[in-house]
């Protein structure tokens, strides 16, 4: 495709979003970006002469065509990890996808990376992963020249995954006293066993790299590609790496697992008597965090051409500055 021409991007202000728009300005696009509040959006985007913002979200048609107008592809970042606020999977990954693609069909624009996330399917168990499978279907069903991007945990210093774990490791936000990963059951009654399920964190440029190839390459038309990271970890290790990188960890504390299957009882619960918002989690992602988020990840790398580096090798640049 060449690097010419303008790109949109939803979601902009958000972790993903923000450096896919400086990755796309870097390569010399023109980028036009979603946001709910210009000044907001300003301060995280800052300026620059490639780059503009239309005030709006994805349930806004005319902010939709305003955006796409004129674009020879769209990506969109948008997405949220737990229902909140009248904001549900349905409504946000589904929806929104849906009324997107419209505006790009009525504008001409043909060409749309979706980000989705690692490990949906069409049997997906929780409500995040049937939505984003589905969003995925609209997209392979829009006439579109699509590319579908799978990552795992994403990483880096504005991330949210990132704080949160910074914040246990000094014992700042509960349960204080350790740091909490979701364990599955490995052994059988009487006595149960519990394992740590494997990651692999991928860095959140690596991420706004391959969205970038993406537009850029015809190879990843008609294509889906998880994202991963170089490296697989157990939780354990992840974790316990961010705590001894980064400065006032609190001594001794140490990764904990809880099991995953008790967690999301207890979620389910209390989503029923209306106190779910007391949990740091819901019952999807005690579930999901069951499991293993990796992927080999081979063809992404052969179209691509992505060589993601591991979380340690990354993470041990940014962790001691937080």
């Amino acid at each position: 495709m060449g690097v010419s021409g303008t790109v949109a991007v939803t979601g902009a202000t958000g972790f993903v979003g923000r450096h896919a728009v400086r990755e796309l300005l870097a390569r010399g696009y023109r980028v036009r970006a979603l946001v709910r509040d210009l000044g907001k959006g300003a301060g995280v985007l800052g300026s620059h002469e490639s780059l503009d913002l239309v005030r709006g979200d994805m349930f806004d048609s005319e902010s939709l065509a305003e955006l796409v107008s004129g674009c020879i592809a769209a990506v969109n970042t948008v997405g949220i990890i737990r229902e909140a606020d009248g904001q549900t999977f349905q409504r946000v990954h589904v929806v929104g996808v849906g009324k997107l693609l419209e505006a790009m069909a009525s504008a001409g624009c043909d060409r749309i990376v979706q980000i989705s996330a690692l490990g949906v399917s069409e049997t997906s168990g929780t409500g995040y992963s049937k939505s984003k499978f589905e969003a995925e279907r609209l997209v392979r069903t829009s006439g579109m020249k699509w590319t579908i991007l799978r990552p795992g945990l994403i990483h880096g210093p504005e991330g949210e995954f990132t704080k949160m774990a910074v914040a246990w490791a000094r014992g700042r936000i509960a349960p204080y006293l350790f740091m909490p990963y979701f364990s599955r059951m490995k052994g059988g009654f009487p006595k149960p066993e519990f394992e740590a399920p494997l990651v692999q964190p991928v860095a959140v440029e690596d991420v706004a790299r391959a969205i970038a190839e993406s537009v850029e390459r015809d190879v990843a038309v008609g294509e889906v590609y998880p994202l991963t990271g170089g490296e697989t970890l157990e939780w354990p290790t992840l974790l316990e790496f961010v705590r001894d990188h980064v400065t006032l960890a609190r001594p001794g504390i140490k990764a904990r697992g809880i099991p995953g299957d008790l967690a999301a009882i207890k979620a389910k619960g209390a989503g029923m008597l209306g106190m779910g918002a007391l949990l740091p989690f819901d019952e999807g992602m005690a579930k999901m965090g069951a499991q293993d988020n990796v992927s080999p990840a081979t063809k992404t790398r052969e179209h691509l051409d992505l060589a993601p580096a591991g979380f340690r090798e990354v993470a041990a640049g940014y962790l001691g500055a937080m």
